[in-house]
Parts: C-alpha cells; structure tokens; sequence
C-alpha cells in the first residue's frame, strides 16, 4: 500500500473516530469504491466535512461501485453513494441484465459531481493500439457491480465486440489491473474515473502505456448519457497527445428515507466545502455548485431541491 492510501485510510478510520462520541446513533454510511479509484480519497474528504453535522455519525465504506452503491441505498444499508450517471440510468428502470433486482425507486439525487472518463490502458508491449486489437487478448473489466463492468460492456456493444470474443477477462479493482499489468499478466484495463486517476499514474510511472482512442462513432452509438470528451495530453507519464474517449457525470445519491433536513445539511455542506474537495484529488475541481442540478435520471431529493432553490438554481 502507498504512503498517499495509508494515510486515506487511516483518516477514513478518524472519520469514524472522530464522530463517535456523537449522542446519535450511525446516521451517514457513505458507500464509496474502492481505495485505488476517485471515490475512496472524495468520500474520505465528503465525509469529514460531515462529521461536523450535529449529531451525526459518519462511516465511509469501500464498494465494489456504482451498482453495490445504488443496491444499497434502495436496501436502507447506506445513506450516501456515489454513482455514476449510466448505473443510475439503469438503477431507475430496473435494468436486470445492469445487475438489478427491480427498480431502485428508492434512490434520490443530491447533485451532479464531475465527470468520470473511460480510460482504455494497454501496455505498450501489448501492441494493442485500438479497439479491434482488444479482440483475443485479456481485459480487466472492473470489479464486478461497478460502473466500470456497465461501461465496458457498453463500449463492446457498441463496437460490436460482445465479451465472448476476447482471450480472457478479469474483474478485478483497478489497483490489481495495475499490478497484473506491470507483472506482464494483463494486456489492457478499462478504468472509469477521473483524469488522474492514481491506479494508471502509477501504472504509466512504472512501464510504457497506451491509451487506447474511443472514437465520437462509437461514443454516439453508446448512446446517452456518454458524450465525446478528451483526455488531455500529458495527463500521464510520457502521454504525450489527447486521447479522444467518451465521458459520464457522477452523481451523489441517496434515498427517500434519508430525513430532508439531513440532506439539506448535507448538500449545503457539501458545496460549502469545494476547496475541501479539490485538495483530495484533482477530480474536486471540476465539482461545480452551477452544474448541480444537471440532468439526471433520477428526482431530486426534497432536502437537497430546497438548497438549490435557496441558491437560485431552480424556481
């Protein structure tokens, strides 16, 4: 484990500490993904700016991701998750073949986050360059539930590429994919996260890669709520040149049984505390209270619809 996740979880473990003496019992379970993504270090800092709610206990919980997340809050076992916005498309409609059990029409929006970007990373080595050299060789595809399986799945759909096709896949976090790479038993990876994300920084610091290109035709085809985006050069080591790709917002969700003025709290909290967000990962600057309320899936949840009307954002 890294120096920089030591620390990460030794201040999700002060979360828990530091709340409780709290009179209340357990109120906010924040669900997150796990320690190697963007959610583990943003949950982490969400969560400390809560601990301050009166009354309130915070536990940060590491997933598996979006779908475990989603499942979650409509069982009552979490009150806060992060997920992304094609696993909560899929949540709301009780999309089976996404992994859910019925429709989830428990769950209720806080607000948009930032935009996840899906980062297809071979070794170099590989000589897997596009999407058509993917075909026979090994994949990770995520963790299984997580927003980064329902991607992957999508992109090969849309290429027309079902899963059967390639050599081998994993589902395995996005810190084993790194590990599996570096030790040549892994071709390439699909990792939905922010630009940044730890797992291919380290990865590109440690052997050559290649970001493989997701072309706008394909991005069109993965239909909404995927739209074209770029990932900048030089986000990683020796990354030289953009990378065309396909991004999704992520979202803060929760439940209709989560009280209003809970959620008020959280909400107004949450955006109160930005500078908070950006110091945890560069991810954090891209959260904007003006992008909050943009399109989602899923209602609004009362507690949070009221700050967004306090601030002017909705009439």
């Amino acid at each position: 484990m890294t120096t920089r996740k030591r620390l990460l979880a030794a201040l999700a473990s002060a979360v828990v500490l530091c709340s409780a003496t709290a009179r209340a019992e357990p109120s906010i379970t924040l669900l997150t993904g796990n320690t190697s993504g963007i959610y583990f270090p943003l949950g982490v800092s969400i969560a400390m700016i809560y601990a301050d709610i009166p009354g309130a206990k915070v536990q940060v919980q590491t997933t598996d991701g979006s779908v475990e997340n989603l499942s979650r809050l409509q069982q009552g076992t979490g009150q806060v998750a992060f997920a992304l916005g094609d696993a909560l498309k899929d949540a709301w409609a009780g999309n089976a073949t996404a992994g859910f059990d019925g429709r989830q029409d428990r769950l209720r929006v806080i607000g948009a986050l930032y935009p996840n970007y899906i980062q297809i990373v071979a070794t170099k080595a590989s000589g897997i360059r596009t999407l058509g050299d993917l075909k026979g060789r090994s994949l990770s595809a995520g963790d299984r539930r997580s927003g980064t399986e329902l991607n992957a799945r999508t992109i090969l759909r849309a290429v027309g590429q079902p899963v059967e096709v390639l050599g081998e896949v994993r589902y395995v976090s996005f810190a084993e994919s790194t590990t599996l790479m570096i030790e040549k038993k892994l071709d390439a990876a699909v990792q939905s996260a922010g630009l940044g994300v730890t797992s291919i920084k380290e990865l590109s610091e440690a052997t050559d890669i290649t970001l493989v290109p997701l072309p706008r035709s394909v991005v069109r085809k993965m239909g909404a709520p995927f739209k074209p985006d770029i990932i900048p050069a030089n986000t990683y080591v020796s990354q030289n040149r953009p990378v065309p790709t396909a991004s999704v917002m992520n979202y803060l969700v929760t439940s209709t049984a989560v009280p209003d003025d809970l959620v008020y709290e959280m909400t107004k909290r949450l955006f109160d505390g930005l500078d908070e967000l950006a110091v945890a990962h560069r991810a954090g600057h891209e959260i904007r209270l003006a992008s909050a309320v943009s399109k989602s899936p899923v209602p609004l949840h009362p507690g949070a619809l009221r700050y967004y009307r306090e601030k002017g954002l909705i009439k």
